[in-house]
């Protein structure tokens, strides 16, 4: 039996730091983490790891939250919160995890304010595509209404790096939301500057 440890590295606080909620399907942390499939392996619960990558010429730290699934409404509830980004994942073979998304989504957006949280939609197990349930089409139209990145991958033969690339694409949103909401704020900082100063110069010249 396998066992994946906690990362307890430390990195410098000037790095990018990305909070990932794995929702399901602990296997795809244990093939990101050390780009293989382990059969068998004893999966830590509510363990978080951290992992460093170079994201569009940037050293961006991703700290990553597996669960393995086991938590409860109210513990899930506090995960959504403590995410940036989030992966939701569904077995290609399994029309019921699938149908699982929906609702996923749902509690995200009355967990998280505002909505349109940062997530990617992961299909996984595309290696056994001779007993699919849930066409590759399907996942498109669902990803395309939650307005989010798709991907089909398999934990067990990552060809062409699509587990990496799904969390880096995960990565890459939240940076892009938290720039903007970062200019928002900046934004209304000028505006209730500026506001302040006019009503002293009101004043002033009353």
């Amino acid at each position: 039996m396998y066992q994946l440890k906690t990362r307890s590295r430390s990195y410098p606080a000037s790095q990018p730091l990305v909070k990932i909620f794995l929702l399901d399907f602990a296997a795809l942390v244990v093939r990101f983490l050390t780009r293989r499939f382990i059969w068998e392996y004893d999966p830590t619960l509510e363990s978080t790891y951290r992992h460093q990558a170079n994201i569009d010429d940037e050293v961006v730290t991703m700290e990553i939250l597996d669960t393995a699934g086991q938590e409860d409404i109210q513990q899930k509830e506090g995960h959504m919160r403590w995410g940036d980004g989030f992966v939701i994942v569904y077995d290609i073979t399994d029309r019921g995890s699938f149908e699982e998304v929906a609702p996923l989504r749902s509690l995200l957006e009355d967990v998280k304010k505002p909505k349109n949280v940062p997530l990617v939609l992961v299909g996984n197990k595309s290696d056994l595509d001779h007993v699919r349930q849930v066409p590759t089409e399907e996942g498109e139209r669902l990803a395309a209404e939650m307005a989010c990145a798709f991907y089909e991958c398999s934990a067990c033969a990552d060809e062409g790096g699509v587990v990496a690339e799904a969390f880096h694409e995960l990565c890459r949103e939240v940076r892009r939301r938290k720039a903007v909401q970062g200019k928002a704020r900046r934004r209304s900082s000028t505006t209730h500057v500026k506001q302040a100063i006019n009503k002293m110069l009101t004043k002033i010249s009353s």
